[in-house]
């Protein structure tokens, strides 16, 4: 099942998803469905509202790294379509290797966003701080504080934003 919108808020608000946290992912929803509605490629756009509504469902349990997948079982748990899950597991950074799972304590697998809905959902919540809309150089300054300058997460949120970027319409 993918929920609608308000579907999605009564999800967070049954999880007692915090206040700040809901806010944080309608500022993403917000984000993610205006550059959405400039694609000039096919997007599930009621699968990226929900995806963006609930990446951070497992703020509920966790504010760790781990939230995306604590994120992923409660949505498992829930009933939610594969497909939301699937943006919920991978969307936090920019995605994260196999090894760099490992190397975190996650769960084996691969969390790289794969599909057009997945990768929207990532970048735009890589442009929200809060409820603030940051400029990619702000994004990528705040990755080199928090991860170190030459963090392979940098080089894929520029990967990711020159292939989001290019699904946009110019005019």
């Amino acid at each position: 099942m993918v929920p609608t919108a308000e579907e999605a808020l009564e999800i967070l608000r049954r999880c007692r998803v915090p206040r700040r946290v809901v806010e944080h992912s309608l500022a993403v929803a917000e984000l993610a469905t205006e550059l959405g509605a400039r694609a000039v490629v096919p997007l599930d756009m009621g699968l990226v509202r929900a995806g963006a509504l609930l990446h951070d469902i497992g703020r509920s349990r966790t504010h760790g790294v781990r939230h995306a997948v604590e994120g992923a079982e409660l949505a498992r748990k829930l009933g939610l379509d594969e497909r939301l899950v699937r943006i919920i597991e991978r969307h936090i950074g920019a995605g994260i290797t196999s090894e760099e799972a490992r190397r975190l304590g996650l769960p084996p697998g691969d969390y790289i966003p794969r599909t057009r809905e997945e990768k929207l959902v990532a970048y735009a919540d890589n442009l929200i701080m809060g409820t603030r809309r940051l400029s990619l150089e702000e994004s990528l300054e705040r990755f080199r504080q928090v991860l170190g300058r030459g963090h392979p997460s940098i080089k894929r949120m520029i990967e990711l934003h020159r292939e989001v970027s290019s699904w946009l319409d110019r005019g």
